[in-house]
């Protein structure tokens, strides 16, 4: 059996993503494959605390916040992720513990311990893709597609701290993607860097 592998997509409100994972899981689907598409926060009681937090605008102590984010991941690799690693599954994620990474270390953690404490506890993906847009350009396609960026989290001087960080991470399955593109050149670019991933394991 193929090893199962795991692929991250990050990146701020707007970047793309989660339009990027319906599309890749349709061409995966077309090519006879099951990927298992979830994200972060789940649907589990973490994660819906998580988004009750972040719709209210009021941002909790950032130790219970990380906490929240850790239980939700551990649940979310143990009931979901790792399970279907297990059957050579390939998983696509929207957001992983690269979020809580750059989003958390942007409220004053060290980002470089958060990291090396995620890639310790949980599983590394084989490659995680930073959709990358200004963070203003990121809000407009969110307020243009009707919707609202969730209010803890959509100041624009917080979320070029955030940005900051994910330019920092330096790790070999980690890539940046210019999402300021049409939506089919960055599915395009998405698309080949899952083929040169699959490629590698076969």
């Amino acid at each position: 059996m193929k090893r199962g592998l795991l692929v991250a997509l990050e990146g701020l409100d707007g970047c793309g993503k989660s339009t990027q994972l319906v599309g890749l899981g349709e061409a995966l689907r077309a090519e006879g494959l099951a990927p298992l598409l979830t994200r972060e926060p789940t649907d589990g009681a973490h994660g819906r605390r998580i988004r009750a937090m972040a719709r209210s605008g009021q941002q909790a102590p950032v130790a219970d916040e990380l906490r929240w984010f850790v239980e939700d991941r551990a649940e979310h690799v143990a009931q979901s992720i790792a399970p279907a690693l297990a059957e050579g599954r390939l998983v696509i994620t929207d957001r992983y513990f690269l979020s809580t990474v750059a989003y958390q270390g942007a409220r004053g953690l060290d980002w470089r311990e958060l990291l090396s404490q995620s890639e310790a506890r949980f599983p590394a993906p084989d490659l995680a893709l930073y959709l990358e847009v200004p963070v203003e350009l990121g809000l407009a396609r969110v307020r243009a597609r009707g919707g609202v960026a969730e209010p803890a989290f959509e100041r624009a001087d917080y979320l070029e701290e955030v940005a900051e960080i994910f330019r920092a991470i330096e790790r070999p399955y980690f890539q940046r993607v210019d999402a300021s593109r049409s939506q089919r050149e960055v599915h395009a670019e998405l698309w080949q860097q899952l083929a040169v991933l699959r490629a590698a394991v076969t």
